[in-house]
């Protein structure tokens, strides 16, 4: 296996020594799995949570949220373990000894048996009442299925023009290395549903924000669906962009292109 990198069998589940369950009680098995990576996210746990499970509720579907906390040690663990007190469907994973979110999603996949993987950020830039259309668009079969920004009708919430241009020139890089077939307009997206078996066998790279661009490249993907939405603001607390996320996401490609 590649330095950094994950690799997630079809039925196995891992567990890492470098992270602890501490919520009440584990969840039951479910069938969609959404993971919930935070880092000084407390401000907007509780009302990620609340809405995901009022949007999810009338589908009555078996599904499980997973918190899992770079280490925060800003409250949000407190938070978390209320609302578990009450829904042993969401479960709080702490990972003390590392950062990053494209490490963080990937293990809160790592612990769970559910046949549908899904992530979501919690500052509300993703909207959790669009969950319903990305599910049905799972269920009826598509191994990829995204919120996107750039698909017809999405829309980017008071983008300036500099940030907007970055965000199309970096898009403009993957087109060379997505699958004849599947493209799709926001391979950058953060807000996904997949299929494990799409995962079967597939190391993934643990360091970045742009785990999706890895996903639609070498995971074993047959049917994309992209579900558009408006990228809001963030609620409260702070964005964690910077240069390391750039470098990250160059790094990326760089493995993408080498490997191909």
């Amino acid at each position: 296996m590649l330095p950094n990198a994950v690799n997630l069998p079809a039925e196995e589940i891992e567990s890492s020594t470098d992270a602890k369950d501490v919520s009440n009680a584990p969840g039951p098995v479910a069938k969609l799995a959404i993971v919930i990576p935070t880092l000084r996210e407390a401000e907007n746990i509780r009302t990620v949570l609340n809405r995901i499970r009022k949007a999810l509720d009338p589908l009555g579907f078996p599904y499980e949220l997973l918190v899992v906390d770079d280490n925060s040690r800003d409250g949000i663990d407190t938070i978390v373990q209320e609302v578990a007190k009450t829904d042993s469907r969401v479960r709080l994973l702490i990972r003390e000894h590392e950062r990053g979110l494209g490490g963080a999603v990937l293990h809160g996949w790592k612990n769970t048996e559910a046949e549908v993987f899904g992530v979501i950020d919690a500052d509300l830039q993703h909207p959790p009442e669009l969950l319903p259309q990305l599910w049905k668009a799972a269920e009826a079969g598509h191994d990829v299925v995204l919120a996107s920004r750039y698909a017809p009708q999405g829309a980017l919430d008071n983008w300036h023009p500099a940030r907007h241009f970055l965000s199309r020139t970096a898009i403009w890089l993957t087109y060379p290395l997505q699958k004849a077939g599947i493209r799709v307009k926001d391979p950058m997206a953060g807000f996904f549903m997949v299929r494990r078996c799409a995962l079967k066998d597939v190391e993934l790279h643990n360091r970045g924000f742009k785990i999706l661009l890895e996903i639609l490249v070498r995971g074993k993907v047959r049917s994309v669906k992209e579900i558009p939405f408006t990228f809001g603001a963030r609620r409260a607390g702070d964005s964690k962009a910077n240069l390391r996320v750039g470098l990250d996401y160059f790094a990326l490609l760089y493995r993408l292109w080498k490997s191909r």
